[in-house]
């Protein structure tokens, strides 16, 4: 094993610098992972523009991570093996004796590091991980294209079992981005009439492509009225967090109707307490979930051919990668490979 590795951290609020480091050593219930590749996430931006300056050595952000174990600290579980190939997502390994984990409800931990922000995450060839946030892999998947799974694909997921639908309702995604197109196809694969609303008509031919039934254009045309031409939507998802667009949206929802929110903004949210008594609607938010969850949306991906769309840059070139994801330029996620073939193909795609 090498003694140092290549990292990027945030040497300052928004400033990341490629830096070389000590391979640490795994301490007790914990593994050390040789990276092999790690998605570029919305959710980076507050842990790279809000870094604390104080913090030394300065923090390393990702958490769409996959790699290898490629060494284990006493007291790991047994499960675990060197060299078997394993993930972990935004959430850093549950403690295992909270009230929360007691009752079973692991992705509520009250004592887990989040991935990126209190701990180390993977824009780094080398990243330690509590075991008890560890995934399995499966062998059908690369490792660039189980990375964005981790995050993206597991809060969508996740969402779309608890939305409340059953096979042949209507389901909205609101937001055909980098969550949005993985809530698309996996929509379209658990059996719902699939209604894509997003702003303008570039998207159009992208979502029905991943599996929508209708796109809407809410440039275009009024969502709430072709929604409510429709019988109303079963339930809505929505991946974005501008409070008012998704108020706004909320007059689609069929009587019993869910909407479900994965985009987590800071403005409250005007709801109209008459509109969720009299048609029994509600509102639920939905984090992204356990790792047995993350390993069950990895086995359906797999079993129903879902995939993240992805452009893979080098790790050298991580802050190019994040400004591109920051500005929109990309369909749909940005994956950082640290020494793949495919890693030297800076804007290869694939879907």
């Amino acid at each position: 094993m090498k003694t140092t590795y290549r990292a990027v951290q945030v040497t300052r609020p928004g400033f990341l610098e490629l830096v070389e480091r000590k391979t640490p050593v795994p301490g007790s219930g914990e593994v050390l992972i040789e990276v092999e590749a790690c998605g570029i996430c919305g959710a980076d931006a507050a842990d790279i523009e809000r870094a604390d300056p104080a913090l030394q050595p300065p923090r390393v952000p990702g958490h769409e991570v996959v790699g290898r174990i490629a060494a284990l600290g006493a007291n790991t579980p047994s499960i675990w093996k060197v060299g078997q190939r394993v993930g972990m997502g935004r959430l850093g390994g549950y403690c295992n004796e909270c009230s929360q984990c007691r009752q079973g409800h692991f992705q509520l931990c009250q004592n887990q590091p989040i991935v990126g922000a209190s701990c180390d995450g993977g824009y780094a060839e080398m990243m330690l991980a509590r075991a008890t946030g560890l995934v399995s892999i499966p062998d059908e998947l690369s490792s660039e294209e189980a990375a964005p799974i981790l995050c993206a694909g597991i809060a969508t997921f996740n969402a779309l079992k608890k939305c409340g639908a059953q096979a042949g309702d209507v389901v909205v995604i609101l937001g055909i981005g980098g969550l949005g197109h993985m809530a698309v196809q996996y929509a379209r694969r658990m059996g719902f009439k699939v209604v894509a609303v997003g702003r303008g008509s570039d998207i159009v031919e992208d979502a029905l492509a991943l599996g929508a039934h209708l796109y809407i254009d809410t440039h275009q045309e009024n969502a709430v009225a072709r929604l409510q031409g429709m019988g109303g939507a079963q339930a809505i998802v929505t991946t974005i967090s501008h409070a008012d667009t998704v108020s706004s949206l909320m007059g689609g929802l069929a009587p019993q109707g869910r909407l479900v929110l994965l985009g987590a903004g800071k403005d409250p949210l005007p709801v109209s307490a008459g509109h969720l008594v009299v048609g029994e609607r509600s509102v639920l938010g939905s984090i992204t979930g356990s790792p047995y969850e993350n390993e069950r949306t990895l086995d359906f991906s797999v079993l129903a051919g879902v995939r993240p769309m992805i452009e893979v840059m080098p790790l050298e070139q991580a802050d190019e990668a994040y400004r591109r994801m920051k500005s929109g330029d990309v369909k749909f996620r940005m994956v950082l490979s640290m020494g793949s073939a495919r890693a030297r193909q800076p804007n290869s795609r694939h879907g």
